[in-house]
């Protein structure tokens, strides 16, 4: 039984006053102090982990000013704070050991657009996508560009000036910030927009007296040092994160800018709150060129001519990337788009993009460097291998997908040493790249080390991420020493260290690039905008007269805390050890299949994210109480004593006393999870959550007793198949208002399902089907064979939906097969999901012995839903390895492989159908839906997939009483509306799941595709 963890970092006395003082204050949003969501807010997209105090989530502005003024009462003056948006950054820019103030929940709205004048005003929450999907039917858009960009929030856009792809064309953030409404330290919002400097002491006269003085200073600063400023920074477009000296007066001084001085300032000055920025209008024509070579570098040496050609932007990858994205299921949408022979693999691709509303002048700069790259082509020069030309939107769009996901995918490559960023936003002038380049690679090859590049080669970026294994302190000083070597390399080629992803813990590096002057103008701004040092403390700079230390490169780690876990430990947890907080789960898209746990409550807990980081939290306290590796092997728990009971009895009646243990926080996070397994493929690191929440329900209930239910869910598979001799009589004793009050008191479900009348068995016998015979199979012909299908039975269907079973076979029938039901054998899902893993290793065992020997007869074994056949390539091989082969298709797979041969029904009527597909289906099997509409087109019908997420009824979640509103909540997100306009009857989906939850929200049952397909034959 493992231990109690209950030794958990404590908030201080001084922390904990102040949130009850400011609960007292009618502070309106949400203040958080659990381990778990603490544990959340620890780490972000960099190597770093600071455990904050707290968790603000204001939901107005009102609540910000509410936050800061409370700070000034003495006896909360040391306390500090951190701004955080999407917790994106790869430099720790907003974490640290203080109260965090988060204000992507609640303040992410859009307040008001203005189309003729191109500008939106938003709350700080708002995310970048989400931004951009609103103006796109207005025909604007937000230009700076991201690779973060479906999780980046606005407010961590301009606290660390980001920009991206295009940016010498479109600038940096601060190019698109008409205005912004910030909160001060000392509770004051300050509204800071450009002025006439001619006229700037009249108009600073309608601003408080602090604020007023502040413009002043500010303005008179960089007024009597502007020489200085444009000397002595680095001249370079991504040329300074932090406070913005060169632009807050523009070139010919007439205009001053305060905002200039916030845009970049790592939150380390105010709470940006409000933004007003420009738009521009979405460029109607687009051509990308991908441009593939046989060597990186001369990809890179080519950067500059494509600079020359005008292109909106050149982004550059190399093959690591490109060879980790073939391993990714992002690989299958552009594999056409950049195809290569065997004896000219790509070993380098540049991304050139022209795009603007005027075709005749795009199509002229195309044409002239294509002919200069048929030129380079047939006189085989500069490395050059190819290039392929993309003009359709959707084409552009996936490459740029790609190109997105190559942060993620670096870091899901094999073995210990991943990928991490720590010196991967370089800049340099673009003429020194290659060269720059060359010395920075001979640097790492020095040290033996891999890594991957991709970047903006048009502005002098380049991401390096040199892979290092921090477990090992080694290697960890081994960044400290590459950090330094980097500094030195870029101010040797006129570059910077940190040239798009912001200073966070590099900050103790900003005096080499600035020298002594421009470094106590830095600190002379945050020393007015706040005296004591309590907003970011730590980055940037600090205030004049103030002897803290910036944060160390060297800070406390992510790895730090893992490198205290056995190694067996974490190579049985790769899923919760791997995350490197990429945050792709965060995505706000709700038609986006990952994670709907998060995407309806915005709790970061719930996400895959937070539940790795509780998990890896949870191995390290079991290992603090000295847990060993081998008592977290699930095939070598032993049975269980009357001992063992007597304890578990004992732990959960002190659980429900309220005793603290927090392996209830990891619980709490877990029973929220759908297990709809899009992590396991959506994400980059593939974090798939189920697997490692099935071990940790396994081993938390070892200690703590099983809710009823999970008894009842585990065990489905047996009693359905009771139940269904009796189906009527079955539904009359479940389907009833007393059975459904006393089933939710007692056991916590809801809406139990009913079971088919008539059965399958009835339906099998009326459609003729023959019976299960091993002896028969095994001597019909080999063509009798391939004219034959093995339907594969799961508990679901056979005994709930099992008119979609029947009609498979009656389809099969029509399609001149013939279909034998293998009988029912438990699959172990429902066992799985729930944490009985050691009764799922045995039901695995069973079926898997079964189905290998079946496949033996060499005739397609086929299943009607795509979550249980999944599971077989999934759950299933987890346990049993190549042990047991066997293949299990999807209809949609057995319908492709026949394709060409299948015969259509005479006098076909072409509909449209739309399709509704399972979560776990489109992400593990991503081109599912292709292969649907690939059938229907054969059947002369139009099939338009929907992009839906996940429908919230996952299995028995959506029937658990605790989390039906959790489950129709999600439906709603993204399923609701998509449903609501189309027909009914032509509605489909291909997961029981998702037909139970439209039949309890929508008030009608979906269709399963092959029952659309059967309805042809109903129409001769």
């Amino acid at each position: 039984m493992l231990p109690r963890l209950n030794a958990i970092p404590a908030i201080s006395p001084q922390a904990r006053d102040y949130l009850t003082a400011l609960a007292l204050q009618q502070f309106e949003g949400d203040i958080v102090t659990s381990y778990a969501a603490r544990l959340s807010m620890a780490t972000d997209n960099s190597v770093y982990q600071q455990l904050p105090q707290a968790i603000l989530f204001p939901k107005t502005l009102a609540d910000v000013v509410r936050l800061t003024k409370l700070a000034q009462q003495p006896h909360f003056q040391s306390l500090t704070f951190t701004p955080r948006g999407g917790g994106t950054g790869t430099n720790g820019q907003a974490l640290n050991n203080n109260i965090i103030v988060d204000l992507s929940r609640h303040m992410n709205q859009i307040l008001e657009l203005n189309v003729q004048e191109r500008w939106v005003r938003v709350q700080a929450g708002v995310v970048k996508d989400q931004l951009n999907a609103f103006l796109k039917p207005h025909g604007l858009f937000f230009a700076p560009e991201l690779s973060t960009s479906n999780r980046a929030t606005i407010g961590g856009m301009i606290n660390t000036d980001a920009s991206g792809q295009g940016s010498l064309q479109y600038g940096k953030t601060s190019d698109h910030v008409i205005a912004l409404k910030s909160v001060l330290i000392n509770g004051e919002i300050l509204t800071t927009a450009p002025q006439n400097a001619t006229q700037f002491d009249q108009a600073a006269t309608a601003l408080s007296p602090f604020a007023a003085q502040l413009e002043r200073n500010v303005a008179q600063l960089c007024k009597d040092n502007r020489q200085i400023i444009m000397n002595d920074l680095p001249q370079l477009n991504r040329f300074l994160t932090g406070y913005d000296l060169k632009n807050v007066f523009n070139d010919d001084m007439s205009a001053f800018n305060l905002s200039r001085i916030i845009t970049g300032s790592e939150g380390s000055l105010a709470f940006v709150c409000e933004a007003k920025l420009n738009l521009l209008p979405i460029p109607k024509y687009r051509t990308l060129l991908n441009i593939k070579y046989d060597a990186f570098d001369s990809a890179l040496r080519a950067a500059p001519l494509l600079v020359k050609a005008n292109a909106l932007s050149v982004e550059t990858v190399d093959a690591k990337v490109l060879n980790l994205a073939k391993q990714d299921i992002i690989w299958h949408s552009v594999k056409d788009l950049l195809t290569e022979s065997p004896d000219k693999p790509i070993v380098g691709i540049n991304i050139v993009e022209f795009a603007g509303n005027n075709p005749q002048v795009i199509e002229k700069r195309v044409a002239e460097l294509c002919a200069q790259l048929d030129a380079d082509l047939a006189a085989k020069r500069g490395g050059l291998i190819g290039y392929q030309r993309c003009d359709d939107l959707d084409s552009i769009l996936k490459i740029y997908a790609m190109r997105k996901k190559a942060v993620g995918l670096l870091g899901n490559a094999k073995g210990r040493a991943k990928p991490i960023p720590f010196v991967e936003d370089t800049c340099v002038p673009p003429e020194n790249l290659a060269d720059y380049i060359s010395e920075f690679r001979a640097l790492l090859d020095r040290h033996q080390l891999q890594y991957g590049m991709f970047g903006h080669v048009d502005a002098g970026v380049l991401h390096v991420r040199p892979a290092l294994d921090l477990c090992d302190e080694a290697q960890v000083r081994l960044l400290k020493t590459i950090s330094d070597s980097v500094v030195e390399l870029t101010a040797k080629y006129g570059g910077l260290i940190w040239g798009e992803h912001g200073k966070g813990l590099r900050s103790s590096y900003a005096p080499r690039f600035f020298g002594d002057t421009l470094w106590q103008l830095l600190r002379q701004i945050k020393t007015w905008f706040d005296p004591h040092n309590r907003l970011n403390p730590g980055k940037i700079c600090t205030p004049l007269d103030n002897d803290t230390a910036l944060l160390p490169v060297l800070s406390p780690m992510r790895a730090d805390f893992d490198r205290q876990i056995p190694v067996q430990t974490r190579d049985s947890f790769p899923g919760a050890m791997n995350c490197n907080g990429n945050g792709l789960c965060f995505n706000y898209d709700v038609h986006s299949p990952m994670c709907p746990s998060y995407k309806v409550s915005r709790d970061r807990t719930f996400s895959p994210k937070g539940r790795a980081a509780m998990v890896r939290e949870w191995l390290r306290l079991l290992t603090e109480q000295g847990v060993r590796p081998e008592e977290l092997d699930f095939n070598a728990q032993s049975a269980v004593s009357l001992r063992d009971l007597a304890q578990k009895l004992t732990s959960s009646w002190r659980k429900w006393r309220g005793e603290y243990d927090f392996s209830h926080e990891v619980k709490a996070s877990m029973d929220t999870c759908l297990a709809c397994k899009a992590c396991a493929s959506q994400c980059p690191i593939k974090i798939d959550v189920p697997r490692f929440r099935a071990k940790f329900n396994h081993f938390y209930h070892q200690r703590y007793l099983r809710p009823i239910k999970d008894h009842v869910v585990a065990n489905v598979e047996l009693y359905a198949p009771l139940m269904a001799k009796a189906p009527k009589l079955a539904n009359a004793l479940t389907n009833n208002t007393l059975t459904a009050a006393l089933a939710q008191k007692t056991i916590g479900m809801v809406d139990l399902p009913t079971l088919s009348t008539p059965t399958l068995a009835e339906q099998l016998q009326k459609c003729g089907c023959p019976a299960f015979s091993l002896e028969t199979l095994e001597k019909l012909s080999p063509q009798q064979k391939a004219q034959s299908v093995l339907v594969v039975q799961d508990p679901f269907t056979s005994f709930y939906d099992a008119n979609v079973v029947g009609d498979f076979v009656r389809l099969a029938q029509k399609l001149g097969f013939t279909a034998y039901v293998l009988p029912f054998k438990p699959n172990g899902k429902a066992q799985h999901i729930k944490g009985f893993l050691t009764r799922f290793a045995k039901t695995a065992r069973n079926q898997g012995e079964f189905l290998h020997r079946i496949s033996q007869l060499g005739i397609a074994m086929v299943g009607v839903d795509p979550a249980i056949v999944l599971s077989y390539r999934d759950e299933y091989r987890e346990i049993l390895g190549e042990s047991l082969p066997f293949d299990v298709l999807m209809t949609n797979e057995w319908l492709s492989q026949q394709l060409d041969s299948l015969p259509t029904p005479a006098n076909l009527d072409a509909q449209t159908w739309y399709l509704y597909p399972h979560c776990t289906e489109i992400t593990a099997v991503p081109n599912s839906g292709q292969l649907w509409q690939r059938i229907f087109t054969h059947f002369g019908q139009q099939l338009e997939c929907e992009g839906v997420g996940c429908c919230g009824m996952a299995g028995t979640f959506g029937h658990e009483s605790q989390h039906i509103a959790m489950s129709k909540a999600i439906y709603q997100l993204s399923w609701a509306k998509k449903i609501q306009a189309r027909p009914a009857d032509h509605c489909l989906a291909t997961g029981y799941s998702c037909r139970s939850q439209v039949k309890r929200m929508a008030h009608f049952t979906a269709k399963h595709p092959i029952q659309a397909l059967l309805s042809l034959w109903s129409a001769e």
